[in-house]
């Protein structure tokens, strides 16, 4: 169940149209986004929707897990990709672990979104940050 107000809403913000939510887990991002980009498949190809998809759920795990839970969500399709942004509480950067050779559980969420998306950190100081990722359109 969505603990927004009123739902998920999609709003048309200059070129882009955007789904706003405040999923209460990782499973119901990726409910929400899917329906939500269900609408615009002859822009997002399906390998495209699932690395989307990837990315909405380690962010949100991470805010989860890391960042004392999600405090926004939103959902944005622009030109070049799908920008996924999650909002959380903690000031701290997400970081990416490094087990060397030994294969620990854990630790590979924040590496698989750099690797998906261009992703960056925006501070909101005591209101904690925003972490954005934007899926490209088109893979190389």
């Amino acid at each position: 169940m969505t603990t927004v107000d009123e739902g998920p809403r999609s709003t048309v913000a200059g070129n882009a149209v955007r789904l706003d939510a405040l999923p209460a887990g990782a499973a119901e991002a990726r409910d929400l986004t899917a329906t939500y980009l269900s609408g615009h498949r002859d822009r997002v190809p399906g390998p495209v929707l699932d690395d989307v998809l990837l990315v909405v759920s380690e962010l949100v795990t991470n805010a989860l897990r890391h960042a004392g839970g999600v405090t926004g969500m939103s959902v944005a399709l622009r030109r070049g990709g799908v920008e996924v942004t999650v909002q959380d509480g903690s000031r701290k950067r997400p970081v990416a672990r490094h087990h060397g050779a030994n294969w620990l559980p854990g630790g590979y969420g924040w590496q698989m979104v750099s690797r998906l998306a261009k992703a960056c950190v925006l501070p909101l100081g005591a209101d904690g940050k925003l972490v954005r990722a934007t899926v490209p359109l088109h893979r190389a």
